[in-house]
């Protein structure tokens, strides 16, 4: 009963952890996105539409085979369903906004993209190991 009573309590502790690590994640997105992004920096910022309107994110986008690719590392993800339901979105890279469509990655080209980029195990560790999603962004 006393293992059982510490590793709940171990449990508890690591969702803690969870919950303050994603807690500071989006707080400093927030904060990037209403501030701006400096020019030459590798972040971009996309914005995303819905019924409330326009929502900015900042991300780090990965280029593989000449397209233009971002992903969903941690739990809070609404970026990436106003995405996938509207997929005409905006992006602001190196101080220039394009117009982009996101287009949901599967299969091999996922697992393509997985591999050139992987994501650290302690990023892992610290977010919880949520699933991870992609997204190509198609010149409009």
């Amino acid at each position: 009963m006393q293992a059982v009573r510490w590793l709940l309590i171990l449990l508890g502790i690591y969702l803690g952890l969870v919950v303050a690590f994603e807690s500071l994640v989006a707080f400093i997105g927030a904060r990037q996105a209403s501030q701006g992004l400096r020019p030459g920096e590798s972040w971009l910022v996309v914005t995303t539409t819905d019924a409330k309107g326009p929502a900015d994110t900042v991300l780090a986008g990965v280029e593989s085979s000449g397209h233009l690719y971002i992903s969903s590392n941690h739990w809070l993800r609404g970026w990436y369903r106003r995405a996938v339901e509207n997929p005409d979105v905006e992006v602001t890279r190196a101080g220039e906004r394009r117009a982009y469509r996101a287009v949901p990655v599967a299969g091999e080209e996922r697992d393509r993209i997985s591999r050139d980029y992987p994501l650290p195990f302690p990023i892992r560790l610290l977010t919880g190991f949520p699933p991870r999603d992609f997204l190509r962004l198609d010149p409009r």
